[in-house]
């Protein structure tokens, strides 16, 4: 994927403004990667197939949440074909303790007739044809392609979207502007695990409410107005 790919015709129109220097994004990028040299996406799963299940599910929901239904889900399906047979309402009995339970199952069920008929039960590794599935937008789309595939390819949800815009990364309104700057601004050597990072950093450090600014790796560099340090 490039940024060509994601552009809009509307994109002259954006006001971008980067905040952090070109050194201190890659740096930012460099701290994580020592941290974390080879993140991964914390949905558990066996193929692209049983990760595209997970992401559908996980919509809304924590990864502890959907891993802790598909846990049993996957001892029963590995394919399309698995779960046409097992079918929709046998499919909400394991899932029914995730949110939007029965929007989820519908979704799957179309998604796997799909695969079926279009794709020879093959989960397509492109942007356009993954977002023609029910269930499946950009941001799922994006973390299929860059946690299985291991495409350029930046997902962001609420976590990338957070961290990118409190850190320095940008200043953005909407998910969409913030994937086409994060492509913009961060070094190419590391697009491919930037959504990791910053879905981990959002997710355990540089959190919603409480950021645990004495912890973060990144803290001299971060130019979040509000962050708490302890004898910074």
């Amino acid at each position: 994927m490039t940024l060509a790919s994601i552009k809009t015709k509307n994109l002259q129109n954006i006001n971008f403004k980067t905040l952090l220097s070109v050194s201190q994004i890659d740096e930012v990028f460099h701290r994580f990667y020592l941290l974390n040299k080879n993140p991964k996406v914390e949905l558990n799963f066996t193929n692209a197939y049983t990760l595209l299940v997970a992401i559908i599910l996980s919509a809304r929901t924590t990864d502890i949440s959907v891993n802790k239904a598909t846990k049993a889900l996957f001892t029963k399906i590995q394919n399309p074909e698995d779960m046409i047979s097992l079918g929709e309402e046998k499919l909400k009995v394991f899932i029914k303790t995730i949110g939007l339970y029965n929007n989820k199952a519908n979704n799957i069920i179309k998604m796997s007739n799909i695969l079926i008929e279009k794709f020879n039960s093959i989960v397509p590794s492109n942007m356009d044809d993954l977002i023609s599935l029910p269930g499946v937008g950009r941001k799922s789309a994006s973390v299929l392609l860059s946690s299985f595939f291991k495409k350029d390819a930046i997902a962001v949800d609420t976590h990338v979207f957070r961290v990118s815009n409190r850190i320095g990364l940008c200043s953005t309104k909407s998910p969409k502007e913030t994937e086409i700057k994060l492509f913009q601004v961060i070094p190419q050597k590391w697009i491919k695990n930037a959504h990791h990072w910053l879905v981990l950093h959002g997710r355990y450090i540089c959190k919603a409410r409480k950021p645990d600014c004495d912890n973060c790796s990144i803290k001299e560099i971060c130019i979040y107005q509000q962050k708490k340090v302890t004898g910074l």
